[in-house]
């Protein structure tokens, strides 16, 4: 006795080869796909621009540069298939008027109408009706009124400052530009504050320093004097010029010796321009600096700017310490 084929397993014997080619096309992706991975993982990584053609989104920049072309084509096609649309339908309506004995006049494109509504023009024809009358020298004087545009931009600006004067004036919603200026100074003058307290620095007590030629304080101290505005005030060797005083010689204006000399860096001369440095130096670089500035006592520059102030006896460093910070 024979036995009719099941359909159910016909069906499947024929779809399932079918079925095999496409797991086996997925399986083939994904492996092609780990190993590039790896060889991306084990190799450094290459800009598209040193291999371009090798690249890993080399198919992806292709077909976006092809759709983007695409895209451009089709647009440019559609303007000149709507252009030659336009030229069938207004050769028509000449044709027709024509056949009817009318005058055919053609009706302006949407730039020409948008401009002549933004502008509102007064034909030529027309502008007997704003003559005012007056003649000079041939030139006729019109009664034109302002183009619309110009008068939606006065309009625009009048808005514009009642919503300023009630934002920044009336109602302080937003700060006007000084102060936007002190709250940007009080800003930085916290980050500075912060910082400072960052890197804590012994304060230096005026009273009790004394001068040592230190040769890793003159160094740091020459480094400062020259990269501040110390240098463009008194000259690099410190003879001083237009504004800032010798400082090589025995006469100091604000009282010489290590004590005046980082009194006067700290506090500054304002009314003199010399500036508070202590403001912005640690007391630490502040005594680097006069350390510095007294090493130069005695270094006689070239043509050095007369003497001013009064006469203050020093002792003078030592020559090893000034030989080393000439160099």
């Amino acid at each position: 006795m024979k036995t009719a084929p099941n359909p159910i397993n016909t069906t499947k014997d024929q779809t399932s080869p079918d079925m095999k080619k496409i797991v086996l096309f997925f399986a083939l992706m994904l492996s092609a796909m780990a190993g590039w991975a790896q060889t991306d993982a084990a190799a450094p990584a290459k800009s598209f621009m040193d291999d371009p053609f090798n690249h890993p989104l080399m198919p992806l920049y292709a077909v976006t540069v092809l759709v983007f072309i695409t895209i451009v084509l089709v647009m440019l096609v559609a303007f000149y298939m709507l252009r030659i649309l336009n030229t069938l339908v207004e050769q028509t309506e000449k044709e027709r008027a024509e056949k009817s004995g009318k005058v055919y006049v053609p009706k302006p494109g949407w730039w020409a109408a948008f401009w002549q509504q933004i502008n509102d023009f007064t034909p030529v024809s027309k502008e007997v009706d704003i003559d005012l009358g007056h003649d000079y020298d041939g030139i006729r004087e019109l009664d034109n009124h302002l183009p619309p545009w110009w008068k939606w931009l006065f309009y625009t600006t009048i808005v514009w400052g009642v919503v300023y004067l009630i934002v920044y004036h009336v109602t302080d919603n937003l700060p006007l530009s000084s102060a936007e200026y002190q709250n940007e100074v009080n800003i930085a003058a916290e980050q500075a504050r912060i910082y400072r307290a960052s890197q804590p620095t012994a304060t230096v007590d005026p009273a009790t320093l004394v001068y040592t030629a230190d040769e890793a304080i003159l160094t740091k101290g020459k480094m400062v004097f020259t990269s501040n505005n110390c240098a463009s005030c008194h000259r690099p060797d410190g003879g001083g010029n237009a504004i800032g005083p010798n400082l090589t010689d025995d006469y100091w204006i604000h009282g010489g010796g290590i004590k005046n000399i980082f009194t006067t860096i700290k506090n500054g001369v304002v009314e003199k321009g010399m500036p508070a440095w202590g403001k912005v130096m640690n007391d630490g670089d502040v005594r680097d600096v006069a350390f510095y500035i007294m090493s130069l006592h005695g270094t006689n520059p070239a043509n050095p700017k007369a003497p001013q102030g009064d006469l203050y006896k020093q002792e003078a460093p030592s020559d090893t310490t000034k030989q080393a910070m000439m160099k």
